[in-house]
């Protein structure tokens, strides 16, 4: 059954990435990101919605490589300023894969609406075999026109299916099904006829204020190996970071080195959160290591590089008390 009355207004807001990108001559699968305007990419999108008023702007023209604090606060106010002011129902962002997951979440603890944001982009450049770009914006456009996307957030539609932004990562380097909701399955479905969803809306999540200045306080991932020494958390304390997202090995576990280090850390006031580079599965509290008497806190479900970002953001609203912190990251989820 086809779905009537979309959104009267979409703004479809452009940064580039893969879904933008032109084939060139440095391989058989070579391509540059980023060269393809949006009015060319709407140009090659099936099945726009008819009754839609849609409204596109190019904010970038990167890999998203080269996404950055600046760029996700322009996001973020361009489209609280069209849901507040202009009457939008609706966003779509088209993104580069490699951190369209990363933006998704930050957007997800900042935008103080309702109203559905929908992130896309595309595994293949335009003009090379299958390229998946034009149905994926078609399809993001169909569930950001639906009526059973409000008050679900920002989420990522790909390949014909719907994630939400805390747990969609990308699992694969090249293939058109890259994306996944890791520690749990995909929000919904869409296809040519309809979108339908699966699950509940995820449960509320802290909102955040965007700081002053365009740019979040430095957090380092520090990715944890065999033979690990505390060189690099080292360095990190003395460049002076705010806080340190550990990507353990198993359930957050690192070297009797490095934790010794991070004690030092908490010691000098630095945040320091336990997270896992395995990719799923849960990061609880006090199995191998003792977070409660060295001052750790979790990740729970979160990846590393989630969890780099709402320690960036409970740090920016000052919210930096242990307490406060472990309830921001366990809060409804555990």
């Amino acid at each position: 059954m086809t779905e009537h009355s979309p959104p009267s207004r979409i703004l479809i807001l452009a940064t580039g990435g893969t879904i933008a990108g032109q084939m060139n001559a440095r391989s058989a699968s070579g391509y540059d990101a980023g060269n393809v305007s949006v009015q060319d990419l709407l140009h090659h999108v099936p099945n726009l919605p008819e009754t839609a008023d849609i409204h596109a702007e190019q904010i970038a023209s990167i890999g998203s490589q080269n996404m950055n604090d600046a760029l996700w606060f322009a996001l973020a106010r361009r489209i609280m300023q069209a849901f507040e002011q202009e009457d939008f129902d609706a966003a779509v962002i088209i993104h580069g894969t490699d951190t369209l997951e990363e933006t998704a979440f930050f957007l997800q603890h900042v935008i103080k609406s309702q109203k559905p944001v929908i992130l896309t982009g595309a595994m293949r450049p335009g003009g090379a075999p299958g390229a998946d770009g034009p149905v994926n914006i078609s399809h993001a456009l169909k569930v950001a026109a639906s009526p059973k996307a409000r008050e679900r957030g920002v989420m990522v539609v790909f390949n014909e299916t719907i994630y939400d932004a805390r747990t969609v990562s990308k699992i694969n380097t090249s293939e058109v099904n890259a994306f996944k909701s890791v520690n749990g399955g995909p929000a919904g479905y869409v296809d040519t006829d309809r979108v339908y969803f699966v699950t509940p809306a995820a449960p509320p999540v802290p909102l955040f204020s965007l700081p002053e200045h365009e740019s979040l306080p430095c957090v380092d991932i520090i990715y944890a190996h065999s033979n690990m020494d505390d060189r690099l958390i080292c360095h990190a304390l003395a460049d002076g970071v705010k806080g340190i997202v550990l990507a353990g090995i198993g359930d957050g576990n690192a070297s009797d080195t490095a934790l010794a280090a991070l004690d030092r850390a908490v010691a000098q006031g630095v945040h320091v959160i336990r997270a896992s580079r395995v990719g799923s599965g849960l990061v609880k509290r006090n199995i191998e290591v003792s977070d409660d008497i060295r001052g750790f806190n979790v990740s729970c479900d979160l990846s590393p590089h989630k969890a780099r970002i709402l320690l960036q953001l409970l740090i920016a609203s000052k919210t930096t008390s242990a307490s406060a912190i472990r309830q921001a990251f366990e809060g409804g989820y555990l």
